[in-house]
């Protein structure tokens, strides 16, 4: 085991390598950078652009002309202004040292500070991270709670009435986009066109501080009840489904045939045999959860429901063009993404010894 984790580990290197090198060249050829940022604000909004360049007010002498200029609406603008602001975001530099000068920094985790944020991108990452925790863990609770038992309901009642009609409500609720139940609960619940009967934005009211202890996490839990159940829908139907199947493929097996045969209840041979074969993958698959939960799923539930978490951080990073942040979140989500993998594997052969990825090429 000891020779395949290395294996593992050592493949991490050109896998991030590469992750980060298509994004970065993808980065090149799009439209609208930090600079034209910069020149499209100053160009309209010069007192705006003051707000977003450190030293911005230094930068507007001159009207010379944009002949040759690779920025779009860089017309009128003294060239000079322009090498300031290449120099200012480092674009400056040829496209290879940029980029081996950002693997560098990386990998000592160093991201450096916001293009417009006038803060560092760990600052900001930590800042930020609460929302996305307070999301992740909740929905992982609420739905592996329901979900697994809720699933070996389905796989011993298989065909039956209350099988059929909780798959109808689980597929359905797996089609409907999480985003667009979200906004249904806003109009329903939050003060949209019928009742106001929840908070429409942040994870906890302005008076927090003010509220008394057990207050707190009544006012917490008021404030995340529609995000959350807007996240869980599909979380929810996933889990429940893969608890079924995995539970129907292991009834059938001649174990459990055996089993009954010794004269065992159904609760001894579901809890005492199948319980652990069929919960493999499911319990195989939660370091994954866990992590997806956190980071890919509630970028438009944060923007829906106003919670400043990494979600709603990265989107607004790329709309303008931060590329710090978009970057730094890129190379710690799929390096966390790489570790998990790696966990999750190992959660195999600790669950179950007849797994050896050993005698297996990676």
């Amino acid at each position: 085991m000891g020779a395949y984790i290395l294996r593992r580990l050592l493949l991490m290197v050109p896998t991030i390598v590469g992750i980060m090198a298509i994004s970065f060249i993808v980065i090149q050829f799009a439209p609208g950078g930090p600079v034209e940022q910069v020149i499209a604000q100053l160009t309209g909004q010069a007192d705006s652009a003051d707000q977003r360049l450190s030293g911005g007010g230094d930068l507007l002498g001159g009207t010379g002309s944009d002949e040759g200029s690779k920025y779009r609406g860089a017309q009128g603008l003294d060239p000079e202004l322009i090498a300031k602001l290449e120099k200012q975001f480092g674009f400056d530099k040829p496209p290879l040292t940029r980029f081996g000068e950002m693997m560098w920094n990386y990998i000592r985790f160093d991201f450096g500070e916001s293009f417009f944020r006038n803060t560092s991108v760990l600052e900001l990452i930590k800042e930020k991270l609460p929302v996305s925790i307070s999301l992740g863990i909740w929905i992982l609770i609420f739905s592996y709670a329901i979900s697994i038992p809720l699933g070996i309901r389905k796989a011993v009642k298989d065909g039956s009435t209350f099988d059929v009609w909780t798959s109808g409500v689980i597929v359905v609720g797996y089609a409907v986009p999480s985003f667009l139940f979200g906004i249904l609960l806003i109009v329903l619940f939050a003060g949209g066109s019928f009742y106001d009967w929840f908070p429409l934005r942040g994870l906890v009211s302005d008076n927090f501080d003010q509220l008394a202890w057990w207050q707190k996490p009544l006012d917490y839990f008021w404030h995340l009840t529609l995000p959350l159940i807007s996240l869980s829908l599909s979380a929810f139907a996933t889990t429940t489904l893969l608890t079924k199947n995995s539970f129907i493929e292991e009834i059938k097996k001649q174990y459990v045939v055996t089993a009954r045969a010794k004269g065992l209840n159904q609760r001894q041979v579901l809890y005492g045999h199948v319980f652990r074969n069929a919960m493999l993958i499911i319990i195989a698959g939660f370091p994954g959860a866990f992590i997806s939960a956190f980071f890919t799923g509630s970028l438009l539930i944060e923007n829906i429901f106003s919670l400043d978490g990494l979600g709603r951080l990265g989107y607004l990073s790329v709309i303008n063009r931060d590329y710090p942040i978009v970057f730094a979140t890129l190379y710690i989500f799929s390096l966390l993404g790489l570790f998990v993998s790696l966990v999750s594997d190992l959660i195999y052969t600790w669950i179950d010894p007849r797994i050896d990825f050993e005698r297996r090429d990676v």
